[in-house]
C-alpha cells in the first residue's frame, strides 16, 4: 500500500516546504556550469511568445483596417437590406455559402423522419415523457 509524504501537506506561502524528499543545490558559485552543460546537449525548445497583444499593437493593427464609422452611409445602396436573411428581398442564406446542399440521403431521412412523426407526437404528450425528450423531439419536427 502506498503511503502518502510523511511531513503532510505543504503549506502556502512561506509556509511552503518540499515532501518529496528531493533537495536542489544551492546556486553557489561554479554550480551554474553543470547545468550549462546539460542544457547544451540539446537545443532547448522554443516557445511562441503566449503574452497579449499590448494596447498598442492593437492599435496599431486597427489603423490599418479600414473600418466603417456606425452611421456613415451604405458602401452598397443597390443591395436590399435582407440579403442574406431568410426573410425579404435579395439573396437568402444560400448566398452567404454556409447552408449545406440537401443530399438524397438527406431527403430520405427526413421522408422517414415524417412518417414517425405522428408516434413521436405521441410519445411527447405522454405524461411520464420527460422534458429533454420533449424538447428533442419538438427540435427534430422544427428542423423538418
Amino acid at each position: 500500500m502506498a503511503k502518502g509524504p510523511l511531513a503532510g501537506a505543504a503549506g502556502p506561502g512561506k509556509f511552503s516546504v518540499r515532501t518529496d524528499g528531493l533537495s536542489l543545490p544551492s546556486s553557489g558559485y561554479g554550480e551554474g556550469v553543470d547545468t550549462a552543460a546539460i542544457k547544451a546537449g540539446a537545443p532547448m525548445a522554443k516557445t511562441p511568445d503566449v503574452r497579449g497583444a499590448t494596447n498598442t499593437q492593437v492599435r496599431q493593427a486597427a489603423a490599418g483596417a479600414q473600418v466603417t464609422p456606425l452611421y456613415a452611409p451604405t458602401e452598397r445602396p443597390d443591395e436590399p437590406i435582407t440579403t442574406g436573411v431568410g426573410i425579404g428581398p435579395g439573396a437568402g442564406p444560400e448566398a452567404l455559402g454556409m447552408m449545406n446542399q440537401r443530399s438524397e440521403d438527406d431527403t430520405q431521412f427526413r421522408a422517414q423522419i415524417m412518417e414517425y412523426l405522428p408516434v413521436l407526437s405521441y410519445i411527447s404528450q405522454l405524461p411520464n415523457a420527460s422534458p429533454e425528450t420533449r424538447k428533442a423531439i419538438r427540435q427534430l419536427r422544427d428542423s423538418l
